[in-house]
């Protein structure tokens, strides 16, 4: 009887640790080997090998959706992305591994490589940008630059800089085009040096998908007039050219008033999680092209904040924009921490009046205006600019 039982014990561990292993494999949704021989797509495990499962497909057997964390960063940003990379596992991806691609004019170092990996279990691929994607605007001319730079370099903040007009141009128009993203059904920007305050306990990729959004963000502030001079007046050239390219309905109100005036209000970009078939659109890629010939990203400085906040408000109802609360968030100059008790018992903040409740008059007009008709639109679009 004794040898008996000790059989039936062994045929059970045995059993349990073949159970224990297929589930290892079964549930390793993301490995490395998933990546092409080029090291240019991106896959989930699947039957047929095409690829990531469809967009609306369910995918409850593995939680994931075509989806990634994405950051363009410089190697001596290293310590910065560490911290935000731990901080991004600690709240939020070490129960989901959802994979990070790192962006690069240069090509990353190796102690960068192995400094981001030992951050986390999830994936992670580096990307180069092409060559085509970062540089002068063909529209724009090296002396006229060099002009502006000079010009504007006491007057805002990175008024003399090139590198940052070549980043905000990128942001603006170009990474959704990397061919590590040409998989993805959406991404979310992380930055380094910035700030997580709270756990989050649900997939803001699932979330976005189930509830029909498209764009996603956690601060509002004001864009510095002196950056965007033109942006306005570009823009509604734009409309008033293409307005096959607006939908029925939008919430163009949130950036022009009703007396044609901007703004100025934004989403801070930093911080978005966007579906990104608002970028692939061919009417961003034209409202781009429109601003690229304009040339405002190199003789103002245009930032991809405000280009980005104009195409949403231009070509997206406000249904289809979400605040991002619960998640509270912080970059160098603004924070945003929930306030709503049941939001605030995941979150550890700091001290001071988080920015979203006291000082954001464009999180508070957000709240107050809604979509507007085509037509009415495109009435702004013909009146004069109300300037201050």
């Amino acid at each position: 009887m004794a040898s008996l039982r000790f059989r039936q014990a062994v045929l059970a561990t045995l059993l349990l640790g073949c159970l224990l292993v297929a589930y290892s494999i079964v549930g390793r949704v993301w490995d490395e080997r998933a990546y092409g021989a080029a090291g240019t797509t991106l896959r989930v495990h699947g039957g047929s090998g095409a690829g990531y499962t469809q967009r609306n497909a369910t995918g409850e057997s593995d939680g994931l959706l075509r989806a990634a964390l994405v950051a363009l960063v410089r190697n001596s940003e290293l310590d910065g992305m560490r911290a935000t990379v731990r901080q991004v596992e600690d709240r939020f991806n070490r129960n989901y591994g959802y994979p990070y691609i790192f962006l690069n004019d240069e090509d990353f170092s190796e102690e960068f490589k192995r400094g981001i990996r030992a951050m986390t279990s999830a994936p992670v691929h580096f990307g180069k940008l092409p060559k085509e994607h970062w540089g002068l605007s063909p529209y724009v001319t090296e002396e006229k630059v060099k002009e502006a730079l000079e010009r504007n370099k006491d007057r805002y903040m990175y008024g003399g800089s090139y590198s940052y007009r070549l980043m905000c141009r990128y942001q603006s128009g170009f990474i959704h085009k990397h061919p590590l993203l040409k998989d993805l059904d959406y991404y979310w920007r992380i930055e380094p040096d910035v700030k997580y305050f709270c756990d989050i306990t649900y997939d803001p990729f699932r979330f976005m998908r189930d509830n029909n959004l498209t764009y996603g963000f956690t601060i509002t502030p004001l864009e510095f007039s002196e950056t965007v001079e033109t942006l306005w007046d570009t823009t509604r050239r734009w409309m008033i050219e293409n307005p096959h390219h607006l939908p029925d309905k939008s919430l163009i109100h949130w950036v022009v008033n009703e007396k044609a005036k901007y703004t100025r209000c934004h989403f801070w970009s930093n911080f978005e999680i966007v579906d990104l078939s608002l970028y692939r659109s061919a009417a961003y890629e034209s409202y781009f092209q429109h601003l690229d010939r304009a040339g405002g990203f190199f003789y103002e400085r245009w930032g991809d904040a405000p280009v980005h906040s104009f195409a949403a408000a231009l070509l997206l109802r406000k249904e289809q924009i979400h605040w991002f609360e619960d998640i509270g968030y912080s970059h160098p100059g603004i924070t945003h921490c929930p306030d709503k008790p049941e939001m605030a018992a995941r979150c550890v903040c700091g001290d001071g009046v988080p920015y979203m409740y006291g000082r954001s008059l464009c999180k508070r007009r957000f709240g107050e205006v809604g979509d507007i008709y085509r037509s009415q639109a495109l009435e702004l679009a013909h009146m004069p600019d109300q300037k201050q």
